[in-house]
């Protein structure tokens, strides 16, 4: 059960174009938003970082930038992040198979040097306390330009507000991340997946 209550979009009228954001992206404005719209200025905040650290004009793979922030959600235990970031990366056209490998992304063929070196990174800077070190940052800059490095760790970044945001208020996960992630625990073989504190009431 959510400690706060998503509140209606049409709740805060001038607020609905940071929505239809998530529309496009998601396919609803997801409930920590609609939370967080009790102060108006923090989901237009937000929705800027959002669009900035997404922008589809960087060099990262936008599939792979939601992937970086499943790893950064796994680090903190943050199981309605972890969906969001599934079903985002599945609407950017990563497959199935590969959804499902990313709990053994370590060792799964379908995941390049470069991915796993980028979701080691992010699982690491996600930790607490961050477990970053010198050899994980060398793997990093074998693989990615700078320019790049400041995606991914922006992606790890805005994450971190996520996971606290979400896991503090036991947001509500909605059907269809559930699903998707549901089905790529199941495929993986990871049968014990579910939404926990965030499951409907």
């Amino acid at each position: 059960m959510p400690r706060l209550q998503p509140l209606s979009p049409d709740t805060t009228p001038e607020l609905k174009s940071h929505f239809d954001f998530f529309l496009g992206t998601l396919g609803f404005t997801p409930n920590s938003v609609l939370t967080m719209q009790r102060r108006p200025r923090l989901v237009q905040a937000f929705a800027q970082l959002n669009a900035a650290v997404m922008d589809p004009a960087g060099e990262v793979d936008l599939g792979l930038r939601r992937l970086i922030g499943h790893l950064a959600s796994k680090a903190s235990g943050c199981l309605y992040c972890q969906a969001h970031t599934l079903l985002g990366a599945h609407n950017f056209g990563v497959t199935d198979e590969k959804l499902a490998a990313v709990w053994h992304y370590a060792s799964s063929p379908l995941y390049t040097a470069a991915e796993r070196a980028a979701l080691d990174f992010a699982l690491a800077a996600a930790s607490q306390p961050n477990a970053v070190d010198d050899a994980i940052f060398a793997e990093l800059q074998r693989h990615w330009t700078e320019g790049q490095i400041v995606e991914i760790l922006g992606v790890v970044a805005m994450f971190g507000f996520l996971n606290r945001w979400n896991d503090s208020m036991a947001t509500t996960l909605e059907a269809v991340p559930t699903a998707v992630a549901t089905q790529a625990a199941q495929t993986a073989g990871a049968t014990d997946w579910g939404p926990g504190k965030h499951a409907p009431s």
